[in-house]
């Protein structure tokens, strides 16, 4: 049965008549007046246009209407033939085709079946992209804050504060309360990660949920929150539901935990054990000091010290008794003198005696330092000739005969085709330089 469009009262009275502009006005205004919905149905016909929209019909066995999923919406939206989903959205008047369309802001799919269907295809698309494989990030033992993504129901909150409270009283937890499930929530958590994830304090983040249902759990299986979740620059621990509860960001997280409370005892650090810890490293440090300590007095009360000092200045007057031989021996006086101790064993009588006397008398009147004069008047004449030739050389003493060095741009000119007429020279003479302008150019 039809329902009449208008009440009978309206029927029989006079039609208002209108224009219909001011028609559509009224349609747009009345269908804007019913606000944001949530319907479920079947999806028919779904099609993507170039400019990247989705249109289909949602029906049902009674009615159908035309839901419209704009660009930046379609990662929401799954749009599936057959499969039977919920449309969240808010009705939209189109006055240049005449018709009501659903513009939604979510689409997804009811049904454990229609689930699971698209957990499993989202699954694949983040394993082909290597995400679920990728390694895992370590937890930090003492980050200086931790962020807790949670919905705006008391529960979780109160379940981690009493956590820290036992672990670590007065520990820094930033949280960050939103929308965990139905329209938009996916967006919503999505951001409040990234928010605390900038966080420079916050070395960590968990993302918190109580239990519930599938569809209501659904918004943490969402593609773009997970890769969200394997991007984030800290640490992302997953706490969604009960044990039992296992959405798809529990995959590519960095921890896993079945509820929030045991999410907060892996990440809050107690307090006891670290000075617990402390104390056995402080305990373990004097222990190796003292043993180093030890050892090293044993090895300083092996040394003489006394005996060691003796032994080194023995060593040394050796060494420099020596030396003091070695240069007595090789002092051309005491050549000198051993030739004449020599000289003196010899008679004085026969033709040898007088040979040695004159061998003597020679020696004596040897001066040993006269090789080293001759050499250093040598040297001093090579070295006075070789001046003069680099005198001669000189590039100043050209000048000096009237000579001119001509400069042009820093290069010098050794050719009169190098310039041209009117160029500025530079000329460098004896004594100072000229700043020149060439006038003319004669070929040589």
């Amino acid at each position: 049965m039809t329902t009449p469009l208008f009440p009978p009262e309206q029927v029989s009275a006079q039609p208002r008549p209108v224009t219909l502009i001011r028609l559509a006005g009224e349609i747009a205004r009345a269908a804007a007046a019913i606000g944001r919905v949530a319907v479920q149905g079947e999806v028919y016909r779904p099609n993507r246009t170039a400019a990247g929209r989705i249109y289909f019909t949602l029906r049902d066995r009674a009615a159908q209407v035309t839901v419209m999923c704009p660009q930046a919406k379609v990662s929401g939206c799954r749009t599936v033939a057959g499969e039977r989903v919920q449309v969240s959205g808010a009705l939209s008047w189109v006055n240049e085709r005449g018709e009501l369309l659903l513009v939604a802001e979510e689409v997804v799919p009811v049904g454990d079946g229609a689930v699971a269907a698209m957990i499993a295809e989202a699954r694949r698309r983040l394993e082909a992209d290597g995400l679920l494989a990728r390694p895992r990030r370590p937890i930090p033992r003492l980050p200086d804050a931790i962020g807790v993504v949670c919905g705006h129901e008391a529960a979780v909150r109160k379940d981690i504060e009493s956590v820290v409270q036992v672990r670590f009283p007065g520990y820094p937890v930033r949280f960050f309360e939103t929308n965990v499930s139905g329209t938009g929530a996916a967006l919503a958590i999505i951001e409040g990660l990234q928010q605390l994830a900038a966080d420079p304090e916050v070395g960590i983040v968990i993302l918190a949920r109580g239990g519930g249902d599938a569809t209501q759990l659904l918004p943490f299986s969402d593609e773009e929150l997970c890769r969200a979740v394997a991007g984030s620059p800290v640490p992302v621990v997953s706490a969604i539901g009960h044990e039992s509860d296992r959405p798809l960001c529990d995959e590519v997280a960095d921890l896993r935990c079945g509820t929030p409370s045991l999410a907060a005892a892996a990440v809050v650090p107690d307090r006891q054990q670290l000075y617990s810890d402390l104390e056995r490293a402080r305990s373990a440090a004097r222990s190796a000091v003292g043993v180093g300590v030890e050892a090293s007095a044993r090895r300083l009360a092996a040394v003489d010290a006394y005996g060691a000092v003796r032994a080194g200045a023995a060593l040394a007057t050796g060494r420099l008794s020596r030396a003091e031989a070695r240069v007595r021996v090789l002092h051309p006086r005491r050549q000198l003198t051993e030739c004449s101790r020599r000289l003196s064993f010899v008679d004085s009588r026969g033709p040898a005696v007088r040979a040695a006397q004159h061998a003597r008398d020679h020696l004596l009147v040897v001066d040993w330092r006269r090789p080293a004069k001759d050499r250093l008047l040598r040297s001093a004449d090579r070295l006075a000739a070789d001046g003069r030739h680099l005198s001669a050389l000189s590039p100043a003493r050209v000048l000096h005969r009237g000579y001119a060095v001509v400069r042009l741009e820093g290069s010098v000119v050794r050719r009169a085709g190098q310039v041209s007429a009117g160029q500025a020279v530079d000329v460098q003479l004896a004594e100072g330089g000229l700043a020149a302008r060439v006038e003319e150019v004669l070929d040589g």
